[in-house]
């Protein structure tokens, strides 16, 4: 397949789940998630119309991404991967998204960094599984969380997961979602390219796809 077939069958796919539930396939954001993929395999992506793209690292995003944006300035870049507070200003500079936000000492960090004037959308990460080996906030600190960042001025949007792999994805899904209306939070990043379709069905508005849309090496 090429990238725009890939792209096209992601897209009609995840299209064909919104609207079984009447979701509009517009208000779901595909993030091609590009981590460990290079500039050689992003450009055909990007010549195919993609436009939104994830990282898991500063290093890396820094070291492929300034000349791909320079050459198409309409891309969105989007941070997926956990963030270490001491690379909080490299990120709010390069990213147009966090989705990693997932503890007070990030948030306070972002939020100095922020202070300089760019202000990336922000996700907080909910450990939705309670999965020890996994980043994200405990669903009972969540509040103490939204109350944290709103104090450092971040711009947080909606709430963001990973399901405990090896299990149906739905009930975790629903959960976040209803985590995201308890605090009045209207955007949700989940789903992959194992359970997109599903998270599409259950209110998200971005999805990350990495195998899916780049194939395989």
């Amino acid at each position: 397949m090429t990238p725009a077939d890939r792209i096209a069958a992601v897209t009609s796919a995840m299209a064909r789940a919104a609207r079984s539930v009447g979701r509009d396939p517009a208000a779901i954001e595909l993030v091609a998630v590009s981590k460990t993929w290079g500039p050689e395999a992003i450009a055909p992506l990007i010549a195919a119309g993609q436009r939104s793209f994830g990282e898991n690292r500063v290093a890396e995003a820094q070291a492929k991404w300034p000349a791909l944006v320079a050459a198409t300035p309409d891309v969105r870049l989007h941070l997926v991967g956990q963030l270490q507070s001491n690379k909080a200003a490299e990120a709010v500079a390069l990213f147009d998204v966090i989705h990693s936000v997932d503890r007070p000492s990030l948030i306070t960090a972002l939020g100095k960094a922020m202070a300089a004037g760019k202000r990336p959308d922000c996700y907080i990460q909910v450990n939705i599984g309670a999965e020890a080996q996994k980043g994200g906030c405990a669903i009972a600190d969540l509040p103490a969380m939204l109350a944290a960042a709103g104090a450092a001025g971040l711009p947080v949007v909606g709430l963001m997961c990973v399901p405990p792999a090896d299990t149906e994805a739905a009930p975790f899904f629903a959960l976040l979602a209803e985590l995201a209306r308890r605090h009045g939070l209207s955007q949700l990043s989940m789903g992959m390219s194992a359970d997109y379709e599903t998270a599409a069905m259950l209110g998200a508005t971005v999805v990350r796809v990495g195998s899916a849309l780049f194939g395989s090496r």
